[in-house]
Order: C-alpha cells, then structure tokens, then sequence
C-alpha cells in the first residue's frame, strides 16, 4: 500500500499556511492592486512594520515573492518589479503556448464536470454588473484560465502555467481593469468555452492562444494609459 492510499492525496492543501506564505500572500495583492507600484525601493524593516510581524518571516516571504518574479533586487537594492514590455510580450507568447496545449489536452482529459465549472466561471464574469468589484472579476478571470489548465491533467504544465501566470498577475490586473474591449474579451472566452464543449481540440487551442496574443496589446494600451494619467 502507498503512503498516497495510506494519508490521501492532497496533503499540501491540509497544511496550514506558514507566516511567511500568509506574508507573501498580503504582499502579492499589496503589489497586484499597485498599492506598491511597479519600481518601489522595499525595506524589509519597513515591511515587518506594515505587516506587524519579525523580519525573518518577512525575508522568507521576499524569497517566494523573488522566485515569482514579482520583486527584484536592483544594484543590491530590493524594489517591485518592474518589467519591460518587451519582458512582458515574452512571458504572455509562453503563457499562450502554455494555454493553447492546455486547452488542446482538456479537450480530451477533462471531465464533463470540469467543461461546467469552466463555463459557469464565464457565466459569472458576464453576469456581474460593470461596477462591480474590479479584484473580483479578475480573479474569476484567472480562475477561469486555471480551471482549464487544470482539465487538461498534466502536473508540469499546470506548475509551469503557475509560475508564469504569477509573473503575469500585476500586469494582466491593470489590463483587466480597462473597460475598453470588455465585451470583446468575454465574445473570446464564450469561443474558448464553446470549442472545449464541443471538445474540439484545435479549435480551443487555437481560440486560447489568440486570446493570450490580444492580451499583449490589451495590457500595452493599459500601460500607456496608466503612464499618461501619472503624468497629468
């Protein structure tokens, strides 16, 4: 008998989160609503201060934070990230290799009940009214994106999708609050739902690789215009 038939499978998601993951966590979303923009210098001193806690957990959550590629270190200096479009354009055409193979192998691997879960996180985008939480519809964004990579059933392509799509948050955050192109965006994820029903293979890996595509340009408008109204 294996120790997965003797304990159960799933024993990461029992185990209670430490003080330096609870830390990362407040500072992940700290960093994705730009309550610490992009090019912020960081103290961990400072840090422990917000966060009333002692500087070791702090430093650990740094760590996780530096690995996610969410804060760097600059002339010995630790700051937000701030990656350049060109960084960004690289990391999305990865993330829609990443998606277009995911939704390709959902297509065959998925559960009638994951295809619904999928769409009813589309449905709930649609259905939530235009001035309604901008954190929450992202979030039911990228739940919908992660549903699907976790329907096609292969662990390394769901912890590659994850480290990328961590890189990604900020940035596709600020994309998803424009309201620009909205009806459109949902108009590519209905497509997106529709071939994964009709488990048409090539159909969805094609529909998520283009939706990633328009992306880049989505989240370049967005940072143009986050640029322009700094400088008014």
């Amino acid at each position: 008998m294996s120790l997965k038939d003797l304990i159960g499978d799933n024993l990461a998601a029992e185990r209670p989160k430490s003080l330096a993951e609870q830390s990362a966590d407040k500072l992940r979303e700290l960093i994705l609503l730009e309550r610490l923009p992009a090019g912020l210098s960081l103290n961990e001193r400072e840090l422990s201060a917000l966060l009333g806690i002692s500087r070791t957990p702090v430093r650990d959550a740094i760590r996780l934070l530096e690995v996610e590629g969410l804060v760097d270190y600059i002339d010995g200096r630790l700051r937000v990230a701030d990656p350049s479009m060109e960084t960004l354009s690289h990391w999305l055409m990865i993330q829609g290799a990443l998606e277009g193979l995911a939704g390709e192998q959902a297509c065959a691997q998925a559960t009638e009940a994951e295809l619904a879960q999928i769409a009813a996180l589309h449905r709930q985008m649609v259905d939530m009214a235009e001035g309604e939480d901008g954190l929450q519809r992202f979030r039911l964004d990228m739940d919908f994106h992660r549903a699907i990579v976790r329907a096609a059933h292969n662990p390394p392509l769901i912890e590659t999708h994850n480290q990328y799509n961590t890189r990604l948050w900020r940035a596709r955050y600020v994309s998803s609050q424009r309201r620009a192109n909205r009806k459109q965006q949902m108009a590519k994820h209905q497509g997106i739902v529709d071939a994964l029903q009709r488990r048409d293979a090539a159909a969805a890996s094609a529909a998520l690789i283009d939706h990633l595509r328009n992306a880049i340009g989505n989240i370049e408008a967005a940072r143009s215009e986050v640029q322009a109204a700094a400088g008014e």
